[in-house]
This record gives structure tokens, sequence and C-alpha cells, in this order.
């Protein structure tokens, strides 16, 4: 699996694509694949994130998602945010075109 969040990292959240549409997806705390970011079950500590990805591949994630891997995030006041350029993009869709992906129904 993909790792993408640094080591020592405080809050970890776990992504994948969606394989039916390409969509990003992120694990939340119901145990269910989300589209918002905001939805995402965030883990504190290396031991929780571990945690939180083994809940997120079960036997038969490969049916749903692809490759799902951790990220490291940031708190941001009562809120959080992914840390990296690369995580921030996937979160909200495109840079070029803002009326397309998730940042054009906020």
């Amino acid at each position: 699996m993909a790792q993408h969040a640094a080591k020592g990292a405080r809050f970890q959240a776990v992504t994948a694509n969606r394989l039916s549409d390409g969509e990003v997806v992120y694990w939340a705390a119901d145990n269910r694949w989300v589209e918002g970011f905001a939805d995402a079950e965030i883990a504190d500590g290396a031991d929780a994130a571990d945690a939180l990805l083994a809940r997120a591949i079960p036997a038969d994630f490969e049916a749903h998602v692809l490759e799902p891997y951790l990220f490291e995030v940031l708190e941001d006041g009562a809120f959080y945010k992914p840390a990296s350029v690369r995580e921030t993009i996937r979160a909200a869709g495109p840079t070029v075109r803002l009326d397309l992906g998730k940042q054009a129904g906020a």
C-alpha cells in the first residue's frame, strides 16, 4: 500500500479512488467510503492510523476502491485539512477550472 503520510505525523486519514467512477473517496467513522474530506475519520497517532487503515481494507476492498492509503492531515482550528498540495487537490478537484470538481459545489 502506498503511504503519503510523513513518518511521525500525528493526524492521518485514509483515501482511495472508487472503482466504479474514479471519484476520490475517504474512509468515514461509520465504516464506509464518503466523497467529502470533511466527513473523513481522522486518526490521532500512529497506532490509531494503523487501525484506521486496517478497517478500510477488509477482504473485499478491491471490489470497491483502488489501493487505500494513509495521508497526513493538519489541525486547523476546529477543522482539519490535508497537509500536502497533492491531497488538497484530490479533496477539491482540478486546479485549472474552479467550476469543476468538488470545489464547484462549495
